[in-house]
């Protein structure tokens, strides 16, 4: 079964956007960190009707989130840069949109949901890690790191091949990007007594 996730802070769902009317069914829950069971739905977003506090936690729902009436060209590219699933403006198809509600439910379905290293459980949809039951409350660029590592586990990861396979840039920039990062994220594990299991044995 199609189902989505409506977020906005007025009343109705608009009937540009409303994906019912494409086959869809519409879950009246809303996202929760803690409930798995809707992990996969897409969540359409109205961007001008919801708050940056309700947007701020949600950050961990950002894969599966399409972000509805963003008008301005740079402002979509900041937010897919951001991680977001999508960022369209207010006057897209229902046709296109329930395309890409597809996309992002089959990307849900077909990436690894979770992956372990060590003891750290690592959720992609969440974009966390969660050791003991806590969360460890990753910016989504060290989640990207921790995950790239845990894919390799034990081995020698170059400073290089973290830039091209995180930051995407085939470049050597001028910056210590990355090692600020990843002494972020080993401080973060070692306040949680895990610093070993993020070791980047490499440049």
């Amino acid at each position: 079964m199609k189902q989505f996730c409506w977020l906005s802070q007025r009343a109705d769902l608009p009937d540009r956007w409303d994906l019912r009317l494409r086959g869809w069914t519409l879950n009246a829950n809303q996202p929760d960190p803690d409930t798995e069971r809707r992990e996969g739905f897409p969540i359409l977003c109205d961007y001008q009707g919801i708050s940056a506090g309700q947007m701020a936690g949600l950050r961990q729902h950002r894969q599966r989130m399409l972000l509805l009436g963003v008008e301005g060209g740079l402002e979509r590219a900041g937010l897919l840069a951001a991680q977001f699933a999508d960022a369209l403006p207010g006057d897209v198809g229902l046709d296109e949109l329930d395309q890409r509600a597809e996309r992002v439910m089959a990307l849900a379905q077909a990436m690894p949901r979770q992956r372990m290293a060590g003891p750290l459980r690592l959720d992609l949809f969440h974009r966390d890690a969660q050791v003991d039951g806590r969360w460890l409350g990753l910016h989504p660029r060290e989640f990207a790191l921790l995950w790239h590592l845990a894919e390799v586990p034990g081995s020698r990861v170059t400073r290089a091949r973290l830039l091209a396979d995180v930051w995407r840039l085939r470049h050597e920039p001028e910056t210590n990007r990355v090692e600020v990062h990843v002494s972020r994220l080993r401080a973060k594990l070692a306040g949680c007594g895990r610093a070993r299991s993020a070791r980047a044995h490499a440049w």
